[in-house]
């Protein structure tokens, strides 16, 4: 099965990840992973789309449980000998009225959005195929979230030279901060989600520049994406694009002609790069 390629689409089974997977499903040529971290909704999710004609597999994963991540990272070694396509999806948010404590939020949110993906690069980014594609949905509010932060720690989040450790630290340092309740007179912003996102965005930035270190010349390309605002049960249902429209940037970036050389390390929206 090595020749066959294979695609893989964390958090998959509803809003941008189902509509992602179903947009690879058509226009990928290969096997296309749906990976949920509940079975029964994963091959639920399934099911909606084998009634559409169309064919994707299933594959458990949660990305806050490492022993979930080792198995799948196994299963696509053996069975494929690596991976073509990664799209790091999954993730959470709190909804404006929650009144779970800001602390307790932020560890939560941290947890899944910074941490379960970086834990899930660690374990399948060796497994990327040359010219493989890696696309890690962060969002504009990591953007519009640092112009919120500190002169101080924009410049870091900016830095060309910062560490992944030095970023683990600092996103480690905000739950601390939001626990304690001094979050912004430490000068970051009033958000989980959107400083979780300034790490993803961030940690892609990093992970690229690893990436052209040590492999140069395998043509992969990893970027960070916003889908936009879209009606998921996240976003809620007066969000401006259908999840759909919010899948096209990810799968542009996963479906980069094998020839292609940018972007890489960026952060992208509407196909576009922003300016970090």
């Amino acid at each position: 099965m090595a020749s066959v390629k294979v695609a893989v689409v964390t958090g998959g089974n509803k809003g941008v990840g189902l509509a992602i997977v179903k947009a690879l499903c058509k226009q990928f040529r290969g096997d296309v992973y749906l990976t949920a971290r509940n079975p029964k909704l994963g091959e639920e999710a399934v099911k909606t789309l084998e009634k559409e004609g169309l064919s994707p597999l299933f594959h458990q994963l949660d990305i806050t449980d490492i022993p979930s991540i080792q198995a799948l990272r196994d299963f696509l070694k053996d069975k494929y000998g690596g991976i073509d396509v990664l799209i790091n999806n999954a993730g959470i948010a709190f909804k404006g009225a929650d009144t779970t404590p800001f602390g307790t939020q932020a560890e939560v949110t941290m947890k899944t959005n910074f941490n379960g993906t970086r834990d899930i690069c660690k374990e399948l980014l060796p497994l990327i195929k040359p010219h493989g594609r890696v696309v890690n949905v962060s969002s504009m509010i990591s953007y519009n979230s640092l112009g919120r932060c500190s002169p101080e720690l924009q410049k870091v989040f900016r830095s060309e030279s910062i560490t992944e450790e030095e970023l683990v630290k600092l996103m480690e340092k905000f739950v601390e901060d939001a626990k304690q309740d001094v979050h912004q007179k430490e000068g970051w912003p009033n958000t989980a989600y959107g400083t979780s996102k300034i790490g993803v965005t961030v940690l892609s930035k990093i992970q690229a520049r690893e990436i052209a270190a040590t492999r140069k010349g395998d043509g992969i390309l990893l970027n960070a994406c916003c889908p936009g605002w879209v009606r998921t049960d996240m976003a809620g249902p007066n969000a401006t694009k259908s999840p759909d429209e919010g899948a096209e940037t990810p799968v542009y970036l996963a479906l980069l002609p094998s020839d292609a050389t940018e972007p890489h390390g960026e952060l992208v929206s509407e196909k576009k790069v922003v300016k970090w």
